[in-house]
């Protein structure tokens, strides 16, 4: 039965009602209070009453308690569900497809479809129907299976957002032959509020397939998925446009961020109701600008709404220089006119109004340029030539444009010796027609630019082919197989020759896209002045094409990917390579998803959205379709609140009965202290059920979950004490022995901490790994049994987030020299893992090795060089990368340079035991009280480790240092 948004789950025990009137009058004869009466007795017969004239009822307010009293306790026994059917009912006796959008799009508001997955699967086990879960942007060979509702929520807790978007119609056939021509199917489909494509076809199917009703789950206006697309304007500034399919007014904050995800600047948006896109200015100096990596929206959890920038969205600083006169009059005819124009909105571009060529390059080497160009510029000698070989050696980019001055032959500031005089169509070298160009090599710089056919060369100098050496590389040839662009390595930076002009006098490639396309390239290739940016591990990276190490990549493999919430992380193995040549026409899918792409010295960026996407929003859907929506609120069962007003009630009545009684007189407070004590205990009582009402709860309505064993108000109280204080925690192995020791081990630390610094922990609390919460406790002690066995998928998905979120991990397999294999460094095959191979094989962790000297482990509170425990001589493991300065530890993966991740078989916590009396219970071996002293140092150690981060690492704390290594 249901009244609006209220329904009654034993409707059939509202009729109880109906007996309201016969309590009424049952309720309305109220005893005579009692008159004390004194004495003489003959006082007695003068105040008799009649007992015609004594009133016979009950006041109509306390009548009014106990009938609302007992209608509260009728409705409460009918179960009064609040909001229990907002997701829509289910149809049909046959399966329930549940079909999720699970792209870029869903993953900023990912818990309300995991929420309405949960309810739908829970309607489904309560009507014995079985489940078919459909995620739109899963493998496309991917096999589905109707399964019952329990192996749908196992597949749904391993389901989350991809980085890129659905491809639904990929799923309908999958979805077809999975049913097999049953009936009464119901489905429902969660949709991202977008039109992917083809979404009134997918909808339109979808219904056919429902001969039970298809449900849609719409997409609030306010919750409308937001995505970034980013370029770097002509003014230097980095261009954002924010769009969307919908929405109502929304506002939001775009940030810059930097590879080590510091914020380097912010803009706000304010999307106006129903408008679809706004675009907003990001301007930073070019020295800031060049070390963003990513433009991402604040609090927006989504891959779409993150846009990674690559090299080629980073300027240079260029430095232009002509060896002719400027063509004031005429500056379509001027030599650098087209180089300016081409290099405007990729570079900061500076020139000097000075013919004198000495002058004007000291002023630009000031400026600390990461490219020169040089036009018609024929020898260049002396200390000029010096500080332009010493500039290049150190990164620098001198590219030279011909001309009729170097056809005279040029200096050794060129790629390449050339032959004197040059060849013009029509001349003495020459070709009888214009020649065009031929397609880039393979280990070209210009590899992947598409050809311009129009281009067409009329004179160029030339390459003395007898000089042309194995360093020599050639960038570009016309058909006749002569080099056009040429480059050497020197030193750290280039050489690189145009052997045409870098104006129309020679060529028309100063006309075309393909030059502007082509300088582009070239300008991301210096290491020098502005251009070099930190990567994503922290290092320094060459953004461009081309390598110190060889030739340039003709294949792109994927370095980092984007997951769905935006994050970046190593890429799986099922990722796909990209050929350069296909990379601008690539789109992020579930075998190219978005990420960097390359290698560590030019890599480039693939994104979720590119330049003039839209996002449009889906069509209306079939008839008959039953439209619901995410931001529903959850069923409520009443049932426990209506007890406890009635309950309440009742109280109040009491209270009622004893101030008529006492007559309102001063024997007020007689009458109220006899009942005190019953009045406290039912007072007590009813807070108790009111501040826990589900305890009362005697049914647990469809999809919302078995009542666990451990209360919420215990769970609370755990919360409060892991978090009230500093708290480390130890896995529970489920022996008994062990655990003890675990417990003792970290209580004797804690005391220890206390004593010596200023750590004051409280005392340490077991974790059942499966069920309990971990993110509370900064070090988490794993002792590592023989037959520890793999966990569950999920579980290692939680240890992953608490590890790359700040969390310390010490596994402890307690087993040096006792010769027993349960290790992690042994060798072995699959089958013969040892148990902590088993333990973390799955887990998200990266190369590990032994604490290296002058690590921060080993002078963070105390300088030690050895971490035993209990047994002396076996290793601890730490990430590798996490040296003992801040450089090198920002090359490791978490972001404060603390490994999260340790690993030793000395068993730490035996030697930290200590009982009531601070008395240890286990001897160590063989070093004695020595041994456990270095032990409780190294406990010491690794807990200012996991607390501090890697301040020990300060080049400020180093005298310190010494003057205590002196000693």
């Amino acid at each position: 039965m249901t009244l609006g948004a209220l329904s009654f789950l034993s409707p059939w025990l509202l009729a109880g009602l109906v007996a309201l009137p016969i309590i009424y009058w049952l309720l309305r004869a109220v005893p005579p209070r009692p008159r004390q009466i004194e004495f003489p007795p003959t006082r007695i017969l003068a105040d008799l009453e009649n007992r015609k004239k004594t009133p016979d009822k009950t006041p109509w307010w306390l009548l009014l308690i106990r009938l609302m009293a007992a209608a509260l306790v009728i409705l409460a026994l009918a179960n009064p569900v609040l909001n229990a059917d907002r997701e829509g009912a289910l149809n049909g006796r046959g399966p329930v497809v549940i079909v999720v959008d699970n792209g870029w799009s869903a993953a900023a508001h990912w818990p309300d479809r995991v929420r309405i997955i949960e309810r739908m699967i829970g309607k489904a086990e309560a009507s014995s129907r079985p489940v078919l879960l459909v995620a739109t942007a899963e493998p496309a060979n991917e096999t589905l299976k109707i399964g019952a509702p329990q192996e749908a929520r196992t597949r749904a807790a391993a389901l989350l957002p991809r980085p890129f978007a659905p491809a639904r119609m990929s799923v309908l056939q999958r979805i077809k032959a999975a049913l097999n021509d049953s009936e009464g199917i119901a489905t429902v489909w969660l949709t991202d509020g977008i039109d992917h494509g083809a979404a009134e076809t997918f909808s339109s199917e979808l219904a056919e397939i429902s001969d039970a009703g298809l449900n849609v789950v719409a997409v609030a206006n306010d919750a409308a998925p937001i995505a970034l697309t980013a370029t770097i304007g002509n003014g230097g500034q980095i261009e954002v446009n924010a769009i969307r399919p919908f929405g109502g007014e929304e506002r939001g904050m775009v940030v810059a961020l930097s590879a080590l995800g510091e914020r380097l600047s912010e803009a706000g948006f304010n999307l106006s109701n129903g408008a679809t896109k706004q675009s907003l200015e990001i301007a930073l100096p070019l020295e800031l600008r060049n070390q963003v990596s990513s433009v991402a929206i604040a609090d927006e959890r989504s891959a779409g709404a993150v846009h990674l920038l690559d090299a080629g969205s980073r300027w240079s600083r260029v430095g232009l220089f002509s060896g002719t006169e400027r063509e004031l009059s005429q500056p379509l005819l001027g030599p650098l006119y087209y180089a300016r124009r081409a290099l405007q909105p990729y570079a900061e571009l500076v020139e000097h109004d000075t013919a004198n060529l000495s002058e004007g390059l000291q002023l630009t080497l000031k400026r600390k340029p990461s490219m020169i160009v040089m036009t018609d510029i024929g020898t260049i000698t002396g200390s000029n030539a010096d500080d332009i070989r010493k500039w290049v050696e150190n990164g620098g980019v001198l590219v030279r444009f011909a001309g009729p001055r170097l056809e005279k032959g040029g200096d050794d500031l060129l790629p390449v010796k050339l032959r004197q005089g040059g060849r013009a169509l029509g001349g003495a070298l020459s070709w009888s027609t214009p020649q065009p160009l031929a397609a880039f090599p393979e280990d070209s710089i210009f590899v992947g630019l598409k050809m311009a056919d129009e281009v067409l060369i009329n004179r160029q100098v030339l390459a003395d082919p007898a000089r042309l050496g194995s360093d020599v590389a050639v960038w570009a040839r016309l058909q006749d197989g002569t080099p056009l662009v040429t480059a050497s390595r020197r030193g750290e930076g280039y050489l690189i020759l145009f052997h045409v002009t870098a104006s129309p006098s020679w060529s028309n490639l100063p006309l075309s896209g393909l030059f502007v396309e082509m300088l582009r390239r070239i300008s991301s290739l210096s290491t020098t002045g502005s251009n070099t940016t930190p990567n994503a591990a922290g290092g320094s990276v060459t953004p461009g094409i081309n390598d110190a190490a060889g030739p340039p990549q003709s294949v792109l493999t994927p370095m980092q990917i984007l997951d769905g919430f935006g994050q970046l992380s190593p890429p799986p193995p099922t990722v796909a390579p990209i050929a350069v040549a296909d990379f601008p026409e690539t789109r992020a899918s579930i075998a190219t998803p978005p990420g960097y792409y390359g290698s560590s010295a030019h890599s480039r960026a693939l994104n979720v959205m590119q330049q003039n996407d839209e996002l449009k929003p889906l069509p209306s859907f079939p008839a008959g379709t039953t439209v619901l929506a995410y931001g529903a609120q959850e069923a409520a069962n009443l049932k426990s609140w209506m007890l406890a007003a009635a309950l309440g009630l009742m109280f109040i009545d009491v209270l009622a009965i004893l101030l008529l009684q006492a007559g309102g007189s001063l024997r007020l407070r007689r009458a109220s202290a006899s009942a005190s004590v019953f009045a406290c205990a039912l007072l007590a009582g009813t807070a108790a059920f009111l501040l826990n009402p589900a305890a009362g709860s005697a049914q647990v309505l469809p999809g919302e979950g078995a009542v666990t064993s451990v209360a919420p108000s215990q769970l609370d109280v755990r919360a409060i004490r892991a978090t009230g204080e500093v708290t480390f925690g130890y896995v529970l192995t489920g022996n008994a022995g062990v655990d003890e020791t675990s417990r003792a081990g970290l209580s004797g630390l804690s005391r220890v901490l206390a004593a010596r610094t200023a750590i004051e922990p409280g005392e340490p609390l077991g974790i059942d790994i499966v069920k309990d919460e971990i993110a509370f406790f900064p070090i988490l002690y794993w002792p590592v049994l023989p037959e520890q066995k793999e966990l569950e998928e999920g579980i290692y998905t939680r240890i992953d987030a608490y590890m790359k979120q700040g969390g310390m991990i010490i596994f402890d397999t307690r087993d040096y020299g006792q010769g027993i294999p349960i290790g992690f460094f042994q060798r072995g095959g699959r089958d013969d893992q040892t148990p902590l191979q088993r333990l973390v094989g799955k887990l998200d962790i990266p190369r590990l090795e032994p604490v290296p000297q002058g690590h921060v482990l080993t002078k963070s509170f105390y300088l030690i060089d050895s971490f035993p425990g209990r047994w002396a001589g076996g290793q601890l493991w730490v990430e590798a990368g996490g040296g003992n300065t801040i450089a090198e530890n920002r090359k490791a993966r978490q972001a404060d340079g603390v490994s999260s991740i340790l690993i030793t078989a000395n068993d730490f916590a035996s030697a930290w035991a200590l009982d009531d009396r601070d008395l240890p219970l286990f001897a160590v071996v063989p070093g004695g009280e020595r041994q456990r002293e270095i032990a409780f140092r190294t406990g010491i150690n690794i807990a200012m480790y996991a607390l501090t981060g890697n301040y020990k690492a300060d080049q400020v704390h180093i005298p310190a240092l010494l003057e205590r290594l002196g000693q």
